[in-house]
């Protein structure tokens, strides 16, 4: 098991693309400026969809903009087709995170084709990269890694199949993802140890959503097979539009408790999350906030990994 651990905020995306009320452009920097302050470093704030779509990320190049003025801190954003991933790079993004689904009725629901037109569109944006913004760099993430509420059953040869192909196409780390919340920690393990036998070397990170109360399970499942990179939205928002049921990202604060009681250091402030995690109650009035620490508060007797 490592000794520390990375954990990015998705929540400026992945915790927004649900929320009916477009946050302010302004709101969202003071956001990701508070939360990088916190510790973070590295944010996927944005995402590259047709805003007719995502009003909510109109704003995609504003935010990425101003996020790159923020110090130290690496600006990710997500995009899922060509045009989009292109524009994140133009937009100055240092990652781009381009997702596609292991499941065919997924990905026909999310982005309208199928996942072989997706690698295709992933592999034209790698090509773009490469020439025209060599300081950044595109990663994967495969959605419905772990079954999917519209197919079911994804076999894990699928998965397995799609991230070797990412592996060869040299994308520069593969996230799984439990896009719907239906991973147990048994599963995760024989997918994660699977899936790295087929990459080599590509780092992996994890995505779990928090749906049926398995999220920080699935966290510990997966540090058992070295992965030390996770996703986490603040106060767990968030969910997939396009898959009837996703709901709830793993809290980031809970996540981030979680891995320092168990001496797994972050370098991430706890007290400054929880008072930005405050905040959400005016900024987002009417989206129910999730998480156990926000209720409950930190342990008299917590103390940080050294």
């Amino acid at each position: 098991m490592p000794h520390s651990v990375t954990v990015r905020e998705v929540g400026p995306r992945d915790g927004l693309q649900l929320v009916s009320n477009v946050m302010s452009t302004a709101t969202k920097m003071e956001w990701i400026t508070r939360q990088a302050a916190a510790g973070f470093d590295e944010i996927e704030v944005t995402s590259f969809v047709p805003p007719k779509l995502m009003p909510q990320f109109s704003d995609a190049v504003e935010v990425t903009q101003a996020a790159n003025q923020v110090p130290g801190l690496t600006v990710s954003a997500l995009a899922l087709n060509l045009k989009g991933g292109i524009r994140a790079l133009q937009a100055g993004a240092r990652v781009v995170n381009f997702v596609l689904s292991a499941s065919e009725a997924h990905n026909q629901s999310n982005v309208r084709c199928s996942t072989e037109a997706s690698l295709r569109a992933l592999r034209g944006i790698l090509d773009w990269q490469w020439q025209f913004a060599p300081q950044a760099c595109v990663t994967a993430a495969i959605a419905t890694s772990f079954g999917c509420s519209l197919q079911g059953d994804v076999p894990q040869t699928q998965v397995c199949a799609l991230a070797a192909q990412l592996a060869e196409a040299k994308v520069a780390e593969i996230t799984l993802a439990d896009t719907v919340g239906y991973a147990n920690p048994r599963q995760v393990k024989r997918l994660f140890q699977a899936v790295a036998t087929e990459v080599g070397d590509v780092p992996l990170a994890a995505h779990f959503h928090d749906t049926r109360g398995m999220g920080l399970t699935n966290v510990l499942a997966a540090l058992d097979c070295g992965i030390f990179k996770f996703d986490a939205a603040l106060a767990g928002l968030g969910g997939c539009p396009f898959a009837p049921g996703a709901s709830g990202n793993i809290a980031t604060e809970d996540t981030v408790y979680m891995l320092e009681t168990m001496g797994l250091r972050t370098s991430i402030d706890l007290d400054a999350l929880l008072r930005l995690r405050e905040d959400f109650a005016r900024w987002l009035p009417e989206e129910p906030l999730q998480g156990r620490l926000g209720i409950a508060g930190i342990a008299r007797n917590f103390t940080p990994a050294a």
